[in-house]
């Protein structure tokens, strides 16, 4: 793939945790591969009255910190250094832009430079950074903004958001990102898919039984209890996360992917069209919502959500753990139901899709030992990158057949000697390449709102609380009931 062309990289919010913490490392990484041209510009905007030389000292510690040693090559730091800058302005200030506009309008060919403008900070503030840009002259093509979750709190403020935003960029320059589809076992999820046939005539409601779609957390809120307590897992996990992860599983093969077409993301949004609209009744029966309480996290006592939140946590109904049914009502997935769980201080970290298939239509081994299971398809995002299919095998051995289920294991880190990157190198790498497959589109992400919408409020009006799980456990009882009465129980790998 050849080298992209140079650009100016400007990140608001870049003394924020998510630029240390994951955009620097990410950058750093595309500059030790040389996949960040020498005369690209990192342009980092805060309030903070800092020069580039202590910006520069800031980025080396958070390098430190979040790249592993063995990747750690201090030649490519000073290569990031040397291409990163400081710029203090406070974005709600009308008077303070004048030096970000002057370095950027004063590079040699600016008016052909790419500049991509990456909104790490509240969205709140999307709207007043982006309307100065737009009277700065910067907002033309070929610029660029990039938009972190969550895109609203709501399909009234989403849309607001997304009013504001494209009120100064076109759609096509517009790109929200969400960091699980950067992931490499997502986006191999759609080659296993549409690279390989024999899955193809299985995949459809007459081999699969039902999918399963996990991400959970031994992490708990801690120091982003009052954030989060205005999101919940509803609105931090499964309007973006989940649900994309389900576009992927269920969506038809598109025409291509990648080459600058839209047909990825045209798929997607038929799979959030075709989602059974939830009633009220519907949300009692079909979802669960939980509270972690006080409990044990490997081997130690950690406080319950109410908690960490203090005094604000008496009047609390966030819940921080989902559990629902969900399905697609169309022809290929008639019938199959698709169970989502999500959750914070929870027994493990994974997060995993697992496609369980039906069982044989005839048994012609009536006269068997052991035990079988069905066969299943586990697609492993994290922590380990991987797949793995479960089959049933015989056990060696004379006389009858005793049987055994056994997987078939990808790991990604044995298969391919190469490091697997982080998510933000590939999505970074997109952005400065203007591909917009891995990215949400806008209406998207109002239909992922659409969707969600009334779970929230129906749980808004009934005022109940969330049932309660001890911390270190898999989740509340109810997320069991909730698949257990169709038959079918929680897979763990």
């Amino acid at each position: 793939m050849h080298l992209p062309e140079a650009c100016d990289f400007v990140v608001f919010g870049g003394t924020g945790d998510l630029a240390l913490r994951k955009l620097l490392p990410a950058l750093y990484q595309c500059v030790v591969e040389d996949r960040l041209p020498a005369d690209t510009r990192v342009i980092a905007v805060s309030r903070s009255e800092l020069d580039d030389d202590a910006y520069r000292s800031q980025v080396r510690l958070a390098l430190a910190e979040h790249v592993s040693p063995e990747h750690h090559d201090l030649g490519a730091v000073e290569r990031l250094l040397s291409q990163l800058h400081h710029v203090a302005v406070d974005v709600e200030d009308d008077h303070d832009w004048h030096t970000l506009f002057g370095m950027l309008k004063d590079r040699p060919g600016a008016e052909n430079t790419v500049r991509i403008f990456y909104l790490a900070v509240a969205p709140s503030l999307f709207g007043p950074i982006c309307r100065h840009l737009g009277q700065g002259g910067l907002a033309d093509a070929p610029a660029r903004v990039v938009l972190e979750k969550p895109i609203g709190h709501d399909l009234a403020s989403a849309r607001a958001v997304n009013d504001v935003v494209g009120s100064v960029f076109d759609e096509s320059q517009i790109f929200r990102i969400d960091h699980y589809l950067g992931k490499e076992s997502v986006q191999n999820l759609l080659v296993t898919r549409f690279a390989n046939t024999f899955l193809e005539p299985l995949w459809n409601s007459h081999s699969i039984d039902h999918v399963q779609i996990t991400v959970s957390e031994t992490l708990g809120a801690g120091a982003r209890a009052g954030y989060y307590d205005r999101s919940g897992a509803m609105r931090d996990m499964v309007q973006n996360h989940l649900l994309q992860l389900l576009c992927l599983v269920a969506m038809e093969p598109p025409i291509e992917i990648g080459g600058g077409r839209e047909d990825v993301r045209d798929e997607k949004l038929k799979v959030l069209q075709a989602l059974r609209p939830m009633r009220p009744e519907d949300v009692d029966r079909d979802t669960v919502r939980g509270r972690y309480a006080a409990g044990w996290v490997a081997g130690q006592p950690v406080p319950g959500y109410v908690e960490e939140l203090g005094e604000a946590g008496r009047d609390s109904l966030t819940e921080t753990y989902v559990a629902l049914r969900a399905e697609v009502q169309n022809w290929r997935w008639a019938g199959v139901p698709f169970y989502l769980r999500t959750g914070k201080r929870l027994d493990r970290r994974a997060s995993e899709i697992v496609v369980v298939f039906k069982d044989a239509p005839y048994d012609p081994f009536r006269q068997r030992e052991g035990a079988t299971e069905p066969n299943r398809l586990t697609i492993q995002v994290q922590p380990e990158e991987g797949m793995r299919i479960h089959l049933n095998a015989k056990e060696p051995g004379p006389g009858g057949y005793r049987l055994k289920p056994v997987s078939l294991d990808l790991s990604y880190a044995n298969a391919f000697d190469k490091r697997s990157p982080d998510a933000y190198e590939r999505l970074l790498m997109d952005v400065i390449r203007g591909n917009m497959t891995l990215f949400m589109r806008r209406d998207e992400v109002e239909a992922a709102w659409a969707w969600c919408e009334p779970i929230l409020r129906h749980w808004e009006s009934s005022a109940m609380p969330p049932k309660t799980y001890p911390a270190g456990s898999a989740g509340p009882t109810a997320s069991f009931t909730l698949i257990e009465r169709d038959g079918r129980s929680w897979q763990e790998s």
